[in-house]
């Protein structure tokens, strides 16, 4: 393997590409953050337990895709497979619960890492930006942030995405649907792994995706018939707000996720586009999952969406994002004392908020300006010996070829006037 190489599975994201992860990030985070969240951070890797115990012990991401590591001390680390439980983690360790500004309302974007097969669509180190709203039951929560994701990736011209509905119950009525569900699975002609999960998370096997599964799952009991009164009423008010909000879904009675603390409201973001990887984001209410951490009662509702497959379901739709150009001004310096001008009139640009760059190195005029048009820049100055002896840098207008003559000392007002 050449040492130039990313690992399997992972990627690069170098310009001029990255600039479209950076829209999107930043497309998918701007309602979040008009909306009360806040920004948190946390690290990339976290104590194994906090996954075994909150992502679930039976799940595919523990049992088979967790980067596990041991330290020099002893300790037991995992590369964290999702953000979910440890912004949570971050949040009891701050205390933010008892700030007293119920539901604690959180934002955050990064790596996340799973020992997948590689193909398209499904990495081992992955981006989401994904959003929390801790300590607080109310379908209006849940609501919230279904719409805000709707909203996001309406902005970003996405239109053919589909958002699937579902609800899995709570610790009152799961159970007993649960045992109904483990009765029908064991008679069914299923392997020995699956039938191990059955004892463990026996919801997981309505998510397998083989057609021999799906097959003998026909008639399996549905979960919509074992839902107790209160968790009707609180879907049916999530279901009517999303409609009143004008936000179309579909109601999917298989959708459980892959993780084993979701409780009632679970949704998905799906892309047709994308082929047999066709969920671009997802999410629900985990009311038991700061609990099973070893934390307080604090029902919570978060999604996480996949910057990358929102990459992809953008280039399946052809929509080219408007990204502004990463230069405005480009400096072409002919000469010592054309250098030491120049450069002052970029940093002066610079500070005015200008995007400015500048040939660096000494090239000759033709390099320089083959570099200016690479950069995309409106305007480049230009400035030999003749020009500074005269008093004047030249000004020209990449676009329309014009050229203008103006002092240094005015070239920054004259172009922040232009630029508007």
């Amino acid at each position: 393997m050449s040492t130039f190489q990313a690992p399997k599975g992972t990627y690069d994201l170098t310009p001029p590409r990255s600039a479209t992860f950076l829209a999107v990030r930043e497309a998918i985070s701007a309602p979040l953050r008009d909306s009360g969240y806040g920004y948190i951070e946390t690290p990339g890797f976290e104590n194994v337990e906090l996954f075994a115990r909150g992502v679930g012990e039976s799940t595919d991401i523990v049992t088979k895709e967790m980067y596990t590591l041991t330290t020099k001390g002893g300790d037991q680390l995992a590369l964290r497979p999702e953000g979910t439980a440890s912004v949570l983690r971050a949040a009891l360790e701050a205390n933010l619960h008892k700030a007293g500004n119920l539901p604690v309302k959180l934002w955050y974007s990064g790596s996340y890492y799973r020992y997948e097969r590689p193909q398209a669509g499904r990495y081992r180190h992955f981006s989401q930006v994904g959003a929390e709203a801790i300590g607080t039951e109310d379908p209006a929560l849940d609501a919230e942030l279904i719409i805000l994701a709707d909203q996001a990736y309406r902005s970003l011209g996405l239109r053919r995405f589909r958002i699937l509905l579902n609800s899995l119950g709570d610790k009152e009525c799961r159970p007993v649907y649960r045992e109904a569900l483990q009765t029908f699975l064991r008679d069914l002609d299923l392997d020995e792994e699956t039938r191990r999960r059955i004892e463990i998370n026996p919801l997981r096997v309505l998510d397998d995706k083989r057609a021999d599964v799906q097959k003998q799952l026909t008639d399996a009991p549905k979960l919509r018939d074992y839902l107790c009164d209160a968790c009707k009423a609180y879907h049916e008010e999530v279901r009517a707000l999303l409609t009143a909000a004008g936000v179309a879904f579909e109601d999917d009675e298989k959708l459980v996720r892959g993780l084993d603390y979701y409780t009632r409201t679970t949704f998905e973001f799906v892309h047709d586009g994308l082929g047999s990887q066709s969920a671009v984001g997802g999410g629900g209410r985990y009311d038991g999952l700061s609990e099973m951490i070893g934390g307080p009662e604090l029902p919570s509702v978060g999604w996480a969406l996949g910057v990358d497959r929102t990459v992809l379901a953008l280039e399946a739709e052809s929509v080219e994002l408007d990204l502004p150009a990463t230069t405005s001004v480009y400096a072409v310096p002919l000469g010592e004392e054309a250098r030491r001008v120049l450069f002052g009139v970029v940093t002066e640009l610079r500070r005015a908020g200008i995007a400015a760059d500048f040939a660096f190195g000494g090239r000759g005029l033709k390099g320089a300006m083959k570099s200016a048009n690479r950069s995309g820049a409106r305007y480049t100055l230009v400035a030999g010996e003749r020009d500074l002896a005269e008093g004047v840098v030249q000004l020209k207008d990449m676009e329309s070829g014009e050229q203008s003559a103006v002092p240094p000392a005015e070239a920054a007002a004259e172009l922040a006037k232009r630029l508007g």
